[in-house]
């Protein structure tokens, strides 16, 4: 199966998270965690990214990453390789360390409240885990994230940054913003202890979980904008899931007003014409042979009737048995 394209450019954002080889553990004792976050320092220092947070929960691991060059995949490849062989050399292993690729979601750099929802999500996995007790217990226990060095800075390596992620809160690195950022954290602890689940504690942690990306609809679009020169220029690219979604409707939009056009036709035409007008069914053809848009997006946007017609406009198409198709298709085809 072709792998999926990485998104990088200059300033991006991403939560990146990986797993290890079928979900085993990736730490089995503190020196380990040590390890790797010696060695994700080093990748900092190699690539410049800058580290806003991170946590390591045992079998994965979350970071929120910065990447002022667009070296996520270089970074990435050195960061997990490194560790794993740290790792190999030390238990007397060989072989993968890691489930498959890592996850990188993209997180808009403009909007500060989607910063403030992954960085969240990542300080309160050890309370999501139940890694620390609910209610009484203190995220400043979990040794293994950023957290305890966002509250005392003697625990705080070089190379994480937190004066963004403070930001979002409208505070400063001093004794006075750290104390706040500290309250604010361990009540979201306790309003954690009354979700029966809780990633419902924030709608925006399913988009963590589920989504391609977070932020805007803008940022969306510029995304898929990024994407268009990887999806129709690379052929070992491929996207998937929402992705594949969001980028050929917005592509098969680009071939419909092409088409139009080609056949001379506007949008007031194509609202006039039988939905099984030959017109449409060469339009129908000439988007579904570029792109994987569903039938039901088609027959909505070319009013085709039930969804279930646009198969069969297709196949008529396809057999180009009829002279007035094969006219209209070489119109379309012809651009």
């Amino acid at each position: 199966m072709p792998r999926k394209p990485r998104i990088e450019y200059a300033g991006a954002i991403y939560h990146v998270m990986s797993r290890g080889d079928r979900q085993e553990a990736i730490y089995r004792d503190s020196t380990d965690c040590e390890t790797f976050l010696e060695t994700l320092g080093q990748a900092s220092d190699r690539t410049g990214w800058v580290v806003h947070c991170f946590a390591l929960m045992g079998n994965h691991y979350h970071c929120l990453i910065e990447t002022p060059e667009p070296n996520l995949a270089v970074g990435m490849k050195w960061l997990q390789s490194t560790y794993t062989q740290r790792f190999n050399r030390r238990h007397r292993e060989c072989g993968h360390l890691f489930q498959g690729r890592y996850k990188a979601l993209p997180v808009d750099p403009d909007a500060e409240e989607y910063f403030a929802v992954v960085s969240n999500y990542i300080h309160l996995n050890p309370a999501r885990a139940k890694r620390i007790v609910l209610k009484e217990g203190d995220l400043l226990n979990y040794s293994w994230s950023s957290y305890p060095s966002y509250v005392h800075t003697r625990k705080r390596p070089a190379w994480l940054c937190v004066d963004r992620v403070l930001g979002c809160f409208g505070l400063s690195d001093d004794r006075s913003g750290r104390n706040r950022y500290r309250r604010r954290m361990q009540g979201y602890v306790a309003e954690l202890a009354g979700y029966k689940k809780p990633r419902e504690f924030d709608p925006d942690w399913s988009k963590i979980r589920r989504g391609w990306f977070l932020g805007s609809k803008q940022f969306g679009e510029t995304l898929l904008d990024k994407l268009e020169g990887i999806r129709f220029t690379t052929k070992q690219a491929s996207l998937g899931g929402e992705e594949v979604r969001r980028h050929d409707e917005r592509r098969a939009a680009q071939l419909k007003i092409q088409g139009l056009e080609a056949l001379g036709l506007s949008e007031a035409d194509l609202e006039g014409l039988p939905k099984g007008a030959d017109e449409k069914k060469v339009l129908a053809w000439y988007i579904k042979k570029q792109t994987v848009v569903s039938n039901a997006w088609l027959s909505e946007e070319l009013l085709c009737g039930h969804p279930g017609n646009v198969s069969g406009y297709v196949k008529v198409v396809r057999e180009r048995r009829d002279k007035q198709i094969r006219r209209l298709v070489r119109a379309v085809t012809k651009r």
